[in-house]
């Protein structure tokens, strides 16, 4: 195994995030050159277009959990399980993480009060957090294109500081519990801080699939669902509600 590939092993072993790139024709099949998360590389395709191309491809497809043929290189993609970071100690949270670890996600809870954010009420979440959403992501790591986020509380302090900062953030899904009245008077909050309309579309409010979940337990599951069907470009409808034209039942495999 060549060092490049024993590098892009042990970032898969360390649940990492990274790219190999393999030539597959011309006078370069079977050079390989490993791309980092931050653009960075080791190795080399052997040929500079190359390279520039293979970063390219890597950096498009690496956070969509998705390998690929592109042209002549092979782009290899290792990843992480999706990140849910979830805000607010209640109940809705402990059966959320807990779907969320059943389903191969790793969650996360976040609450400025201490005296729930524990890790005797949260077993199944990767981490609880005691803080605000900067310190946390402080702690966790800037939101990127892999964390998806969960909002449950109804406390405007606590929801409009995480929903400012995911608007300015690549969060691919933004949930937000909420009546039609609460989801309008953050609307109001919200855009008094600046934020348009297209940012607001952003906010999937009230949060989950319409499953017509019944207590915080299949509220979870609608959450999480809806998170799945987000990670996949899927809508959540019925299958058997899909015409011949559908896409694949399952999403391509990476």
């Amino acid at each position: 195994m060549s060092s490049v590939q024993a590098a892009f092993a042990e970032i898969a072993r360390n649940d990492g995030r990274a790219a190999l790139v393999t030539a597959l024709k011309g006078d370069h099949a079977g050079e390989r050159m490993l791309v980092q998360v931050d653009g960075g590389t080791e190795g080399t395709l052997g040929d500079a277009d190359l390279d520039a191309e293979g970063v390219a491809g890597a950096q498009e497809l690496m956070w969509s959990d998705k390998s690929e043929v592109r042209g002549d290189l092979f782009i290899d993609i290792t990843s992480p399980p999706p990140r849910l970071v979830i805000f607010g100690a209640v109940e809705f949270a402990t059966h959320l993480s807990a779907i969320a670890k059943v389903v191969d996600w790793r969650a996360y809870v976040v609450d400025p009060r201490a005296r729930f954010a524990t890790r005797e009420r949260f077993p199944d979440a990767v981490d609880v957090v005691a803080g605000w959403p900067d310190d946390a992501f402080e702690k966790l790591g800037a939101i990127d294109p892999a964390t998806y986020l969960a909002v449950l509380t109804h406390d405007p302090k606590l929801d409009d500081a995480v929903l400012l900062m995911a608007l300015r953030s690549d969060a691919p899904y933004i949930g937000a519990m909420g009546s039609k009245r609460a989801q309008a008077e953050r609307r109001e909050r919200l855009m008094g801080h600046g934020v348009t309309d297209e940012d607001l579309t952003r906010i999937s409010a009230p949060v989950g699939l319409d499953l017509g979940a019944k207590g915080a337990r299949e509220t979870a599951l609608s959450i999480m669902a809806e998170c799945v069907a987000v990670r996949y470009g899927r809508d959540g409808g019925r299958l058997c509600q899909k015409g011949a034209d559908r896409k694949r039942i399952h999403a391509e495999a990476g």
